[in-house]
């Protein structure tokens, strides 16, 4: 067991480095329902430090619901959410937020907080503690690994949506935490940025986190995850490197829509597209 070293500025203890491969967070016959529905089933996941895991699905899978009860913010009906060796549960709610941070689908703020401010909520977590000496060196890092340096003094509201998801993305780096769970942080962001949140994903987990994104584009998946959580019908379908899960029967089952998968003629990583018709001008020719 690691020895712990209370801080000298509070009672809260930042936490120790995970050991590579430390299973950070893990489910166990996860179950949960909403409104009467099965929105997850026994689901069974553990994500490790020093990897990029990618949650895909089609919509209603239950992807969303799943990174939420990872990050412990929504109680499990059947089974278990383990968080940094212990029950989600049991975690105060500042201790949580110096293990894990979350990027949520949508960022939005009521108020006109200066783009760096915002960033700046990452650090709350650390107020009081030792690493709180290292709030101006993060926010400035998270700022200039997220390109949104030159927003700093734009007010939140004024930003794009993609300029937004770029702050948020941001803000969630500024946290410093050893798990990172983001929902869909490629969404709104054009194909420069969509590789620049998938490379920081990568750089996160070389660097020692663990890295657990939902993700739309089979192709980022396919390039940027160790592993992929393909989830169908609340359940996961398949679980795996990517090689190994997108295959054409499978994706073209779960997503109803038949794909060809293909290898990439430089790195061989999986290119997924729609298998499309002929249009009809060119059928009859």
């Amino acid at each position: 067991m690691r020895a712990r070293v209370l801080s000298s500025r509070g009672h809260r203890e930042p936490p120790e480095p995970p050991a590579p491969g430390e299973v950070l967070a893990r489910t166990e016959h996860l179950g949960v329902l909403r409104g009467g529905r099965t929105v997850l089933h026994d689901v069974g996941l553990a994500v490790g430090a020093g990897e990029v895991l990618a949650l895909v699905g089609p919509n209603g899978a239950g992807k969303s619901t799943l990174l939420a009860a990872l990050a412990g913010d929504l109680a499990a009906d059947t089974g278990t959410v383990t968080l940094a060796g212990r029950p989600a549960a049991d975690w105060s709610a500042p201790r949580l937020a110096m293990r894990r941070a979350v990027l949520p689908q949508s960022a939005e703020l009521s108020f006109p907080f200066p783009v760096s401010e915002v960033v700046r909520m990452g650090r709350a977590p650390w107020a009081g503690t030792a690493r709180e000496d290292e709030d101006e060196a993060a926010v400035g890092a998270a700022m200039e690994a997220a390109e949104v340096t030159a927003l700093a003094h734009r007010p939140f509201p004024t930003l794009s949506g993609g300029e937004r998801a770029r702050v948020a993305l941001a803000r969630v780096l500024a946290q410093r935490t050893a798990l990172l769970l983001l929902d869909e942080p490629t969404a709104a962001l054009d194909l420069r940025h969509q590789e620049l949140v998938l490379r920081v994903c990568r750089r996160e987990a070389a660097a020692g986190a663990a890295v657990v994104v939902v993700l739309h584009d089979l192709g980022l998946a396919a390039a940027y995850a160790d592993r992929v959580a393909l989830l169908r019908a609340s359940r996961i379908a398949a679980l795996g490197p990517p090689a190994q899960v997108f295959t054409e029967p499978l994706l073209s089952e779960v997503y109803r829509q038949p794909v060809e998968v293909l290898a990439h003629p430089r790195s061989g990583a999986p290119l997924i597209v729609p298998r499309r018709e002929p249009p009809p001008s060119e059928a009859n020719q």
